[in-house]
C-alpha cells in the first residue's frame, strides 16, 4: 500500500516536477512520474514520457515557462489530485515572444508519484489570433 501524502506535499511535488520540466532536466522530471503515468495534452495527445513532451514542445516553442497563480490539492479515493493554474510565457518556434496564455494542469498522484497529468491551455486560441493578426484584448 502506498503511503498517502498531504495536500501540501502533493503541491510541492507537482511544482517541483513543473520546475524540472521548465529547466529541461528531463531525468529529474521523469523521476516524479509513476510507472505507466498518463500525460494528456490538448487535442487528446497522450504521451508516455517527459522526453515525448519535450520533443513535442520543441516543435512549437523555443522556450516556454509558467507563471503559477494557484496550486490546490484535495484527497481522492486513489490518492491526491492537484490543480495548478496560471499563464504561459516564452517564445514561439519562430522567435516571437508570447505571454498571458492561460493554462490549467490537473494532476493525479498515488503516494508521492504523479500518475496522470491533464493539460488544458489556450495556445490554439493564441495561434489562431496570431495567424489572423487579431491579438486584441479578447473581449
Amino acid at each position: 500500500m502506498l503511503t498517502p501524502v498531504s495536500n501540501e506535499t502533493a503541491c510541492r511535488t507537482v511544482l517541483d516536477y513543473l520546475r524540472a520540466m521548465e529547466a529541461r532536466d528531463l531525468d529529474a522530471a521523469q523521476g516524479f512520474l509513476a510507472a505507466g503515468a498518463v500525460l494528456v495534452f490538448p487535442g487528446g495527445r497522450c504521451l508516455a514520457s517527459v522526453h515525448e513532451v519535450a520533443a513535442g514542445s520543441a516543435r512549437r516553442y523555443r522556450h516556454v515557462a509558467k507563471t503559477i497563480d494557484r496550486c490546490e490539492a484535495w484527497p481522492t479515493a486513489d490518492g491526491v489530485s492537484v490543480l495548478v493554474t496560471g499563464t504561459l510565457y516564452g517564445e514561439w518556434a519562430d522567435g516571437e515572444a508570447f505571454d498571458g496564455i492561460r493554462f490549467m494542469d490537473l494532476f493525479d498522484l498515488a503516494g508521492d508519484r504523479i500518475t496522470g497529468q491533464y493539460v488544458l491551455n489556450e495556445t490554439a486560441e493564441f495561434a489562431i489570433k496570431r495567424n489572423s493578426g487579431d491579438l486584441g484584448s479578447g473581449s
